[in-house]
């Protein structure tokens, strides 16, 4: 069955309510009037709640109404949020400097709202200590708390040690965060080069 609104002459119903262009209630009508109505506004009658008695039509512009609803349906699209699950791979004696770098990283992630699965990668005889894996995992947890919490807790795979942080903030809201954070640097740059043109000494 089509999700298609009756329009025009596809209406087989003797009269119909009718709702005019700005949304204002015209009253029960016969549908010869709707349709006489619809042809001087140059509109089409649109059957907009087809189980009401007598259906509500209304006189609209469909082929606009069409593409603007495509149009929307296009948009929540795009704005729907994808999870995304990143991942950091570290050693079980990794170096400070290195450490900090990836816990940049890990920062990112999650403040862009994205999960973060954490490797650590166990070579030789590091195999036989996974405790220093775990403190690891654990000191990261620790140092981005604010941002993000445990997911899934540290477990052994093989060679690897895995751990899988998860966001406090969705998606949506970073990505909102983010276009908002843009406008403003926008706004700012346009600003203060508005101020340097206003600050330039007048020529002698």
């Amino acid at each position: 069955m089509s999700a298609e609104p009756r329009i025009n002459d596809r209406i087989r119903v003797p009269e119909v309510r009718l709702v005019g262009p700005s949304g204002e209630q015209v009253g029960i009508v016969p549908l010869a009037k709707a349709l006489e109505l619809a042809q001087e506004y140059d509109l089409d009658l649109v059957e907009v709640a087809a189980n009401a008695r007598p259906p509500v039509c209304k006189l609209m512009d469909y082929g606009k109404f069409k593409y603007e609803s495509a149009m929307k349906a296009r948009e929540a699209r795009k704005n729907q949020a994808h999870t995304v699950i990143k991942e950091m791979k570290l050693r079980p004696k990794i170096d400070p400097h290195d450490y900090d770098t990836k816990k940049g990283h890990v920062v990112r992630f999650l403040k862009q709202g994205d999960k973060v699965k954490i490797t650590i990668m166990f070579r030789g005889r590091e195999q036989s200590r996974p405790e220093l894996g775990y403190r690891l995992l654990q000191r990261l947890a620790e140092d981005v708390q604010d941002l993000g919490f445990v997911e899934s807790n540290p477990k052994q795979d093989g060679r690897n040690m895995i751990m899988v942080l998860g966001p406090h903030k969705k998606k949506t809201e970073a990505m909102a965060e983010a276009r908002e954070a843009q406008a403003a640097r926008k706004a700012e740059r346009t600003g203060a080069s508005s101020a340097d043109a206003a600050e330039e000494p007048a020529e002698a």
